[in-house]
Parts: C-alpha cells; structure tokens; sequence
C-alpha cells in the first residue's frame, strides 16, 4: 500500500504545470496599467480638480477654488488659468501647492499643512472631542448615581413637624 501511494504521489508530481513566472508577472503587469487607466492617474482633468479642491480662492469667499461663483471674481479665473498652466506643464502636485503657498501665503491651502504650529489645527478638535465625551460620561454617571440622599452638611431636620414648621413660615412670608 505504501507503495502505491509513492507511485500516486509521483504521478501527480509530474503531471503539475511548472510555474510561469513571466506569464503571472505579464498578468500583474495589465492588471496594473487597466487600474492605472482606470483611475485616471494621468488625465489631466482629474489632476486638475483634484488640486484644485485642495485650495481656496483668495478673494474672501472662503470657498474651494474650483467652486468660487462670485460673478466677476478677481482672483478665481487667474488662479484656476495659473493651476490648469501647471497641470499641463506636467508640474508635481506638491511643487504646484508649493508655487501657490508662495505666491499668495499659506491661506491658499484648504486644509492646514502638518508641520509646526499647524499641528495645532489637527489635533485640537480631536483632543476636543475626547474630552467632551469624557465630561458626558461623567454627566451620565452622575445621572445614574441620582440625587444626593437627605441634606447636606450643617445637619438633618429632627422630624416631619419641624420641617411642616418651616413650611408654614415660608408660605407666611412669601403670600402677599
């Protein structure tokens, strides 16, 4: 029986296909390029609207470039004409964001860069709302614990008449 088995067993390994290599890398390879096509990593109007999401127009508007829509806008058209110049010179999208920063200040940026001071601006809404979920968890525990029991403090009423005592004399002193 052992023998047959060995004989089984080397039946099967010389009827298995020998790895092709180049076929699975050629495979990998167009798997590649169709995804790359796919995604429109080189079209230059993706480029173009992904950049210029990442920037504010300057004019005061607080808006994204691309989608300022101030009629007559002085600085939208110039900005979105030098942004469609640097995509179609084939400039990186750091060194366009980089040209802008330089030219018109760090404001032109839609979000905060993460370096410096500006760390700030990323961390503090965050540890924000940590903390306020810790003040809710507290408020909540507080809730379920409920009321504290009898006064505090200067000591307890005796009985049930002196507090029916001091009842009387406050609806005396406050009826008109």
């Amino acid at each position: 029986m052992a023998e047959s088995l060995k004989m089984s067993s080397k039946h099967s390994m010389t009827n298995s296909k020998p790895a092709r290599p180049g076929r699975k890398l050629a495979q990998t390879l167009l798997f590649c390029a169709a995804v790359l096509f796919l995604l429109g990593a080189g079209d230059r109007a993706t480029r173009f609207t992904e950049i210029g999401h990442q920037m504010m127009c300057i004019c005061g508007c607080n808006q994204i470039l691309l989608e300022c829509n101030h009629v007559g806008c002085p600085s939208s058209d110039g900005m979105r004409n030098e942004l469609m110049a640097a995509v179609s010179r084939g400039d990186s999208d750091s060194l366009v964001e980089q040209g802008f920063v330089q030219k018109y200040g760090p404001t032109v940026l839609a979000a905060p860069t993460n370096t410096g001071f500006n760390r700030a601006a990323w961390i503090v809404p965050f540890a924000a709302l940590g903390l306020g979920f810790v003040v809710v968890v507290f408020v909540i525990r507080g809730w379920r614990n409920g009321p504290p029991s009898g006064p505090t403090g200067g000591g307890s009423l005796r009985n049930n008449a002196e507090l029916e005592q001091f009842r009387d004399q406050a609806g005396k002193e406050t009826d008109l």
